[in-house]
């Protein structure tokens, strides 16, 4: 095992990205992610990489689009309001099969909002913020190294489905300093792609386009599209699940709140009160098989997020029909206590007890 450093989860992100083999970055500047594009400009150089400070985040994100058409691994960081004007590329990206990673540190909306914690974007990565029938794969740490581990991550699905990926992550986890391992769990293998356009000389001209215009042919790419989709579904979801066995409240949550939750479930369990969480790492593909079978047995499911219930609308999805589904919101900028959650736990358990 290798030795941890003391790392900010911004710059552990960062890191992460190049040793995945990033060699090209365009960004403009937002907080409260400002950390990577600083580390990006200092490192990429010293490691043969190109970054560019572009005049906005959709010049940004084209310039994405045109070094991942190459066959380059390539990314972008922002907040909130600049990923809502990449949504445009992002679709085509998704449409066009070109991988990249997009990595979102979420501030406060809507609108400008401020730099405070929040999940309020979830919305807008899960389930596409752009046009069209697609999909991001998208990934959630909870702790600086998954923020380093992630990453790596984000560039493998990304290349190995030919999709956009995103990670995504409240300022908490882009500011909060812990041991980090900054070295990869396995060795980074970046895989041919013949796909990409890198000149004809020599081979048969190649397109990367997301418009048809024949009959029924955009049809059967959506329909392509979606197969891609319901393989990533069926292969690539992660998930933690912590002390669900004996459990009789379910807390789901991501980032942030599912450490303070970890502390709820110690507190609750303290009192007498089997609490468990499961954490999903995937947002898409999300953990529904995992939530439904857990659900067939924990009745109480408590949905504890930094937004007003954006995931709670799929965890409704996942969750067997009979299952009581609570939820406790901080919006924002607002960071549920773990006293608060032990609340919420037991307003469920007395609800629960007298139905």
């Amino acid at each position: 095992m290798s030795e941890r450093v003391l790392t900010k989860g911004n710059i552990a992100l960062a890191e992460g990205a190049l040793q995945a083999g990033c060699r090209y970055y365009f960004a403009y500047p937002i907080t409260p992610q400002n950390d990577i594009p600083e580390y990006m400009s200092r490192e990429l150089p010293k490691r043969g990489g190109v970054f560019i400070p572009a005049e906005s985040e959709i010049a940004s994100i084209n310039m994405v689009m045109g070094a991942a058409a190459s066959g380059k691994r390539a990314m972008t960081s922002s907040s909130g309001p600049g990923i809502s004007l990449m949504q445009e590329a992002l679709s085509y990206m998704a449409g066009s099969d070109i991988p990249c990673v997009v990595v979102n540190i979420m501030r406060v909306g809507p609108g400008l909002g401020g730099i405070a914690p929040t999940q309020g974007d979830y919305m807008q990565a899960v389930h596409g913020g752009g046009h069209g029938d697609y999909r991001n794969i998208v990934l959630a740490p909870a702790s600086v190294q998954e923020m380093f581990d992630l990453t790596i991550k984000a560039f493998e699905l990304a290349d190995r489905y030919r999709n956009p990926a995103m990670v995504i992550a409240d300022a908490m986890m882009g500011q909060i300093q812990e041991p980090c391992r900054l070295t990869p769990k396995e060795p980074i293998i970046v895989p041919e792609k013949p796909w990409a356009l890198t000149g004809r000389r020599g081979r048969n001209p190649q397109l990367l386009k997301s418009l048809y215009l024949g009959p029924g042919e955009q049809e059967e790419h959506n329909l392509y599209m979606k197969r891609k989709y319901d393989t990533i579904q069926q292969n690539e979801v992660m998930f933690e699940a912590r002390k669900l066995d004996d459990a009789e409240i379910m807390i789901v949550a991501f980032g942030t709140p599912s450490r303070i939750a970890k502390t709820a479930i110690h507190q609750a369990r303290k009192e007498g009160i089997k609490a468990g969480l499961l954490r999903p790492i995937t947002l898409f593909p999300f953990p529904y098989e995992a939530i439904g079978r857990y659900s067939e047995k924990i009745r109480n499911v408590l949905v504890v997020e930094m937004n007003t219930g954006q995931m709670l609308f799929d965890v409704k999805i996942a969750a067997q029909h009979d299952a009581r589904i609570s939820f406790y919101g901080r919006p924002g900028g607002g960071i549920p206590y773990a006293e608060e959650i032990v609340r919420e736990i037991k307003k469920m358990v007395k609800e629960a007890n007298a139905a």
